[in-house]
């Protein structure tokens, strides 16, 4: 399921079906597969949204306060959670 999402994620045009075979296999259903397209998609949405617009991440989740940082640093693509914590 993480691979899956991960190249969905950093890849999506190299997804076969070959990919979702797999799922099946491992013993994900038809939906369970479309919820975790539909989760990894949602999320690689939101972040081009925010890198679109320059928004900053919350000092909480990068521990700069970005009101005192000079470069404007952002994290790079490496450095960013695509999926909520805990999948």
């Amino acid at each position: 399921m993480l691979t899956y999402a991960e190249t969905l994620t950093r890849e999506p045009a190299t997804i076969t079906e070959t990919d979702i075979g797999l799922l099946r296999d491992t013993g994900f259903s038809d939906r369970d597969i479309l919820d975790i397209c539909s989760v990894a998609a949602y999320y690689a949405y939101v972040n081009r949204i925010a890198d679109g617009l320059g928004v900053q991440l919350e000092t909480w989740r990068t521990g700069v306060d970005s009101r005192r940082s000079t470069a404007g640093a952002r994290p790079t693509h490496r450095e960013r959670h695509y999926l909520p914590h805990g999948c």
